[in-house]
């Protein structure tokens, strides 16, 4: 009889380790079992509907986040998110937030707007207009906007200008900080090129295009500061007009403040609330307690409520609002299709903009017989050439359909972010939206002189002449750079040749106003690359009356957007409850389910062009990039 066969120590202590990590594996899924369980079971017997809205509220509008055009989350990692307390996924829908100031600017239930802007994140500059307007119709339609503050960098007070009524703590360290415009850059030239000896080889067309200047110098080239320094200060100055119009200050007194602010500081001995108070840029001062007592005292008290009165947030606002809305509507349809962030190739998540994903969202708004009309809302620096000419050619496709296209700018609609929607019926843009950029580039990476550092080599031989020519190992062959060249050279005349053919200019006229020069929205309308001043709003109207729907009450606005996974959408709107949010915050486990969401925001940073432009081979791409750097602090 034969006797087991007896392990070695190593071979123990192998499978010993193994089975540690096997049990492991089982017990954090057992548990992350458990917790969807148990929060089922909560949401089932301790749910409930949305409480009535009762006269005499008070909207609570206080983002988190940065105004987007679109998640870029799914809802249930963004609930995941605020009931941790993690800045991870935060983000405010735009047309969430300017629906419900748009419809509590005329509900009877509400009877003001209390405005908290300390959690908002900096945000493009159309978004902020935008939603300054709409809490502008607030105050104009005889409702108070109520705001409090911490701090108030420009782009908070920009909306806290459009209140009846700004407080500031009175122990602010901030203050009202109007500082100007600014777009600086890390340039890594010395540190790649001269330290670690990766050789960055620069092709572009554009005497302006300066969004791979990083990689090539060791500071801004002057184009690059002429061309930024005129769109930035065309954007400031109608920051100014704006807040000086809805606070009745000139223009000049508030850019004097700006610019001396230094010397104010010190002369109010330090004390920020103070100064803001003197320059007439709040109310008063008041801490958030004082400001909720002149709630409670002027509205309708509620002692179960944060603060002691009657309110209503943002969120279960829009839920009211989205209850009573028809569940059947069978009139035409307005589709919106969002297109925001980076342009790449393949398929993207809802945030970026895939050639194919995105192009098949169009399609299928030509293919939708509802359909009558369509509405590109763009908000994007641009990206790969090619995705973008997919995007383009759906777009054409949608018009050769009868179907009338109009694009809407938002924050940012340059390089391929203009591309894709050049050939609209009509383009609607901000004054302060960033476009333009029209103009190619690509990058070559070679790191020969990096290996050599190392003493490593590469040697060979080859059948043909340029066989290995892309490989990143090797010094860049002047055949090589000849040939991306004249791809890039070629992209150049694509682009500028089919924004004269859409724009009906000659190419002449576009070269002009091209050279990867970015501008204001202001700016383009008047060289001939934006049709008309408007948002969202108007392009969706213009779209309609193209397809001649009638009056408003005749048709319906639409976002065709990827559809949202019903688990993840029902798990959602279960972290919404106390129970799921309290479960969450007061264990670990949200931590743990946002990890992997947290790595992959952190990979996102500038130096990943310099991954981007090597395949998974190792090997150099020769892609062209149609993309701005334009997004000013």
């Amino acid at each position: 009889m034969n006797e087991p066969r007896r392990r070695g120590p190593i071979a123990r202590l192998v499978v010993g380790t193994w089975d540690a990590i096997n049990f492991t594996r089982r017990l954090v899924f057992n548990l992350l079992f458990l917790l969807v369980l148990v929060i089922v079971l909560v949401a089932m017997f301790g749910g409930g509907k949305v409480a009535p809205l009762e006269p005499r509220s008070t909207l609570v509008f206080a983002p988190e986040g940065r105004l987007v055009e679109q998640y870029s989350c799914d809802a249930f990692s963004r609930n995941l998110a605020r009931a941790t307390n993690r800045r991870d996924c935060r983000e405010v829908r735009l047309r969430d937030a300017l629906r419900a100031l748009d419809s509590a600017r005329t509900d009877s239930r509400i009877e003001r707007v209390a405005l908290y802007l300390d959690d908002m994140e900096p945000s493009g500059f159309a978004s902020l207009r935008d939603v300054a307007a709409a809490l502008a119709a607030v105050r104009a339609a005889g409702k108070q906007v109520v705001v409090y503050g911490d701090n108030y960098a420009q782009g908070q007070y920009l909306l806290a200008a459009q209140g009846s009524e700004i407080y500031l703590d009175p122990m602010s360290q901030g203050g009202v900080t109007l500082e100007g415009l600014a777009s600086y850059r890390q340039y890594y030239r010395e540190g790649l090129q001269d330290k670690l000896g990766v050789d960055m080889h620069l092709f572009k067309v554009g005497q302006y295009k300066s969004a791979a200047e990083p990689y090539i110098l060791d500071a801004a080239s002057s184009a690059s500061k002429e061309a930024d320094l005129f769109w930035m200060g065309d954007v400031w100055r109608r920051m100014l007009a704006d807040i000086g119009k809805a606070r009745g200050i000139a223009p000049a007194t508030l850019e004097g403040y700006a610019n001396t602010l230094p010397e104010q500081v010190a002369a109010a001995g330090g004390d920020m609330a103070q100064l803001a108070l003197q320059q007439k840029l709040v109310t008063g001062l008041k801490t958030r307690e004082e400001v909720d007592e002149l709630l409670a005292e002027r509205g309708a008290p509620d002692d179960t409520a944060e603060g002691g009165f009657r309110q209503v947030a943002l969120d279960t606002y829009l839920q009211h609002l989205d209850g009573a809305l028809p569940q059947a509507d069978m009139r035409p349809q307005v589709a919106v299709v969002v297109a925001e962030g980076e342009i790449a190739g393949g398929t993207a998540t809802p945030g970026s903009i895939g050639g194919e994903s995105t192009s098949a969202l169009l399609r299928q708004a030509r293919d939708d017989d509802d359909v009558r009309a369509v509405v590109l809302r763009v908000s994007s620096p641009g990206g790969e050439v090619f995705a973008s000419e997919q995007i383009r050619r759906e777009v054409t496709a949608l018009k050769a359909a009868g179907k009338p296209v109009v694009v809407s700018m938002g924050d940012v609609a340059a390089s391929g972010g203009y591309w894709i929607g050049m050939n609209a019926d009509r383009i609607y843009a901000d004054p302060s939206t960033i476009t333009g950029s029209i103009g190619i580039f690509g990058l070559f990476p070679t790191i020969d002189r990096t290996l050599g550092k190392l003493g490593v080599h590469t040697d060979g031989v080859a059948t043909a002449k340029y066989a290995g020519a892309f490989d990143v190992t090797r010094p860049l062959d002047p055949g090589v750079a000849t040939t991306v060249q004249a791809m890039i050279d070629k992209g150049y005349r694509d682009f500028t040749g089919k924004v004269a053919k859409a724009r009906g200019k000659t190419v002449e006229q576009v070269d002009a106003v091209a050279q990867g020069r970015v501008w204001s929205g202001a700016q383009a309308k008047e060289r001939g690359l934006v049709d008309a001043f408007g948002g969202l709003k108007e392009a969706v109207a213009d779209a309609a009356a193209r397809a001649k729907l009638g009056k408003p009450s005749q048709w319906q606005t639409r976002y065709l957007e990827d559809s949202v996974v019903p688990l993840s959408q029902w798990l959602a709107g279960l972290m919404q409850s106390r129970a799921g949010l309290g479960l969450l915050r007061n264990t670990g486990i949200g931590e743990l389910l946002l990890a992997s969401r947290t790595q992959a925001l952190a990979n996102a940073a500038p130096l990943r062009f310099m991954q981007d432009a090597l395949d998974r081979h190792g090997r150099a791409r020769a892609t062209a990039l149609a993309y701005c750097f334009c997004e000013p602090q």
